[in-house]
């Protein structure tokens, strides 16, 4: 058998895996957020204490997702992916079986800590052992998996809870378990390398990023105050220490450097737009909470569809013109539903198909991107800090999206009718920003070599 077809047929066996644990995880997230108002009433909790159910949550995965980047470029992945599945059923445990919201609380910080090594690791064994020709492929994959799970989430947790217990909802995460030894078999062994750990840098980068998510997840402004210091304080590390937790040199790559922003911007605007579309429908259309999950899942169906098919395409004709092609998908979705999002429940769920579908051709050909400008050693670091950026702009496209709709009360009248007027208003910020990411990534990318692979 050629190397080719050898390496084929090993990722045929390995990509499913990896997809059900992105599944498995991207379903946990989503899902959850349903159950928020049960547990506030099970606990006897306010909106405020609620919520650091979620603001937890967030915080140790994004910080998790470059902590276990870092580690990759010493340990196997394999290992730290076992560690991983290993502490997300364990928090899964710790949270089902909880008597009070400190120890539900506990066990989702646990859960956070160990679901983190998912995305990141499937994005690192992605780059390292997919040849470049097939790496879309597999990006691809795991980008309509993300799909369709962001699109199943609210409905199979509203289901759920609705009919059993919010607390079934920690039950699904077991389903993870058989993938451990699975994993084992198809992943293949690494020799450990040295490993030079910059503590100092990683605590500054855990408090600077923690302060970030807390300040945006509760838009409460005065958590930002540690963070201009902290960032000094990290630069300085940084630049300071022999060996640093971010390589000194990882962002002096001007394509990695635009490629981070665009998924700033672009990624960002996807998740305002899922925490804009089940308050649209509710307030707008006075639709159930169920039928916004069935209004949703056409969307994140052909979006998952539309991932496979932009993986291909990215392999086949390069990553640039499909992320471009993503970009200005999700612009016109934006723009459409700015218009027509008033209209009625068919023409959200239609609109809701485009904007999935260009999310879908978006976030495979941006990994490929990005993993080509780093070089062999910086693989997982890079990639680590990929996925960083990434939680960081779903957060903070969330908080810019609430704080808009908060402050709306009263929006300019060319908005149209004062209900809708805020949605509209939020759809065109969304739609200017994925347009200045489209432009961005235009005079960025245009004819390099590199990221034409």
């Amino acid at each position: 058998m050629s190397s080719s077809a050898s390496t084929t047929s090993h990722l045929k066996r390995l990509v499913p895996l990896l997809c059900w644990c992105v599944f498995c995880s991207v379903l946990n997230g989503t899902m959850f957020n349903i159950a928020v108002p049960d547990i506030a009433r099970d606990f006897d909790l306010s909106a405020a204490n609620v919520s650091w159910v979620i603001t937890g949550y967030i915080v140790i995965f994004a910080i998790g997702s470059i902590s276990y980047g870092k580690l990759a470029d010493a340990y196997s992945v394999r290992r730290l992916l076992t560690i991983g599945l290993l502490l997300f059923n364990t928090g899964a445990l710790l949270s089902l079986l909880a008597g009070s919201y400190p120890l539900l609380v506990a066990g989702r910080l646990v859960q956070a800590g160990g679901g983190a090594a998912i995305p990141a690791l499937v994005m690192i064994i992605a780059t390292r052992f997919a040849p470049v020709e097939l790496r879309g492929r597999v990006l691809g994959a795991v980008s309509a998996t993300v799909a369709l799970a962001m699109g199943l989430g609210p409905l199979i947790g509203g289901l759920l809870a609705g009919a059993i217990h919010w607390r079934w909802l920690f039950i699904l995460s077991f389903a993870t378990l058989p993938a451990i030894p699975l994993l084992g078999l198809v992943l293949p062994r690494e020799p450990r390398r040295p490993l030079r750990y910059d503590l100092a840098g990683a605590c500054g980068l855990t408090l600077l990023v923690a302060a970030l998510l807390i300040a945006l997840t509760t838009r409460q402004p005065w958590f930002l105050v540690p963070v201009l210091p902290l960032g000094l304080l990290l630069t300085r590390q940084i630049r300071r220490s022999p060996w640093p937790f971010i390589p000194r040199n990882l962002l002096r790559d001007r394509l990695y450097r635009r490629g981070l922003l665009v998924t700033f911007l672009g990624m960002g605007t996807v998740f305002g737009l899922l925490f804009t579309t089940p308050l649209l429908l509710r307030q707008v259309h006075d639709v159930s909470t169920t039928d916004i999950g069935l209004i949703i899942f056409p969307g994140a169906l052909c979006g998952s569809l539309a991932g496979l098919l932009g993986g291909r395409l990215t392999d086949r004709w390069g990553a640039p013109p499909v992320a471009l092609c993503g970009l200005v998908i999700l612009s016109c979705g934006y723009l459409l539903l700015a218009a027509l999002g008033g209209t009625g429940t068919l023409l959200v769920l239609l609109l809701l198909v485009l904007c999935y579908s260009g999310f879908a051709l978006l976030q495979p050909a941006l990994g490929k991107i990005v993993s080509l400008q780093l070089p062999a050693e910086q693989s997982g670091i890079g990639m680590g800090f990929y996925n960083l950026i990434y939680f960081l702009s779903g957060a903070f496209g969330t908080a810019l999206v609430g704080g808009m709709l908060e402050t709306l009360d009263r929006p300019p009248a060319w908005l149209g009718e004062p209900l809708m007027a805020r949605y509209r208003g939020v759809m065109l910020l969304l739609a200017l920003a994925a347009g200045a990411a489209a432009l961005i990534f235009r005079l960025s990318f245009r004819g390099d070599r590199d990221a034409q692979r």
